[in-house]
C-alpha cells in the first residue's frame, strides 16, 4: 500500500509544484486533478496520439476562451467539437462584444428590461444577436458555398475580424465540428436568411466522415472532454467505429453518472462500447471546468515546451 501523502504549500510555489503536491497525495479531488494532468501531458507528448478536445457549457460566458484559444494555437489538440452556444459567445466576443460579471440573485425581469441575458453569473447583452445577424447576413454569400459545418465554422473564423476559436482553428487547420450548430444563435442566424428564401449547400451529416476518418487514421487517441453532452458524444461514437479504441481519456464534469446521461457517464463506460480502451490511461475529474481548465493548462505550460 502507497501512504496518501500530505500536500505542502510553499511560498511562490508554481502551479505545476502545487498539481505535483496533488498528485502526490494520490486520492479524492486532489489526486484526480494531477493525474488528469500527467494524462494530458503524455497524450499531448505522444507523437503516435490524435487529441480529441469536447468543449460544453458555459466556458466562453465563464472566462476560458482565451485558454481554448491557446490550446489550438499550441496545437495541443487535432479535433475541437463544440456546442453551438460556445461557439456563438465565441462569436460574440469575435464581433467586440463582451460578457459581464453578474449575479446569480438578480431579478431577471429587469435584466430583460435592461437587454441582457443571463448564464448564471454571466450577464450577455442581447446586442450580440444584432452584431451576429450583420454579420451572418453581410457574408452569407460565402458561408452558404460551403459543404460542410466544418468548412461553414473554418470561413466564420476566416472572416472574423478578431481572434476566435473559430479563427484559431481556420489558422491552424484543426479540425472544429458542431453537430448541433441549429440549436445555437449562429444556428437563428442561419435560418433567419433562409425564412428570407435564401438557400445553403451546408449538410449536416457531412462532417461524420471526416471525424470517423480522423478516429479510423489514427495510430492512438486520446480524449480532454470540458463538459459532456453532444461534443463529448460526437467524439466518443468517432472512437467506437474506429478500430483503435482511446488509449487517454480526461472528463472535467460536474454531471452524476446515476441518470444515465452521456454528460455524467464515467470514461471507464466506454469499455463496454469499445469506446475506451480497457488499458487505457483515463480518469473522471469532478470539478468546476472553469476551475479545472486554467490549472491543467497552466500546469501543462510548464511542462511543455
Amino acid at each position: 500500500m502507497i501512504s496518501v501523502n500530505h500536500i505542502k504549500i510553499k511560498k511562490g510555489m508554481s502551479v505545476n509544484e502545487l498539481i505535483l503536491q496533488m498528485d502526490s497525495s494520490g486520492v479524492l479531488g486532489a489526486g484526480r486533478l494531477g493525474k488528469a494532468v500527467n494524462i494530458c501531458e503524455a497524450m499531448i507528448k505522444d507523437k503516435d496520439c490524435k487529441v480529441f478536445l469536447g468543449l460544453a457549457g458555459p466556458l466562453v460566458p465563464g472566462g476560458m476562451r482565451e485558454i481554448i484559444i491557446d490550446l489550438i494555437e499550441n496545437k495541443w489538440v487535432d479535433v475541437v467539437v463544440a456546442t453551438g452556444a460556445t461557439l456563438t459567445h465565441d462569436l460574440g466576443e469575435a464581433l467586440g462584444y463582451k460578457h459581464y460579471q453578474g449575479s446569480a440573485a438578480a431579478d431577471d425581469t429587469e435584466l430583460r428590461k435592461k437587454g441582457f441575458d443571463r448564464i448564471y453569473e454571466s450577464y450577455m447583452p442581447n446586442r450580440i444577436y444584432e452584431g451576429m445577424e450583420d454579420f451572418i447576413a453581410k457574408n452569407f454569400e460565402s458561408l452558404k458555398e460551403k459543404k460542410s459545418i466544418k468548412d461553414f465554422l473554418w470561413e466564420i473564423g476566416r472572416l472574423t475580424p478578431k481572434k476566435s476559436i473559430c479563427r484559431a482553428c481556420f489558422e491552424n487547420k484543426i479540425p472544429l465540428f458542431c453537430p448541433a450548430i441549429s440549436d445555437s444563435g449562429i444556428g437563428l442566424m442561419i435560418w433567419g436568411q433562409l425564412a428570407k428564401g435564401k438557400t445553403s449547400e451546408t449538410r449536416a451529416f457531412e462532417d461524420l466522415k471526416e471525424i470517423i476518418e480522423s478516429s479510423w487514421t489514427s495510430k492512438k487517441a486520446g480524449v480532454i472532454y470540458f463538459g459532456g453532452g453532444v461534443p463529448k458524444n460526437y467524439i466518443q461514437q468517432a472512437m467506437q467505429l474506429a478500430p483503435k479504441m482511446a488509449s487517454y481519456g480526461v472528463q472535467v464534469t460536474m454531471d452524476r453518472p446515476e441518470p444515465g446521461g452521456s454528460s455524467g457517464a464515467e470514461l471507464k463506460e466506454g469499455i463496454s462500447w469499445g469506446k475506451m480502451n480497457p488499458k487505457a490511461k483515463f480518469v473522471d475529474l469532478i470539478c468546476d471546468a472553469t476551475i479545472a481548465m486554467p490549472i491543467i493548462v497552466a500546469a501543462l505550460k510548464e511542462r511543455i515546451k
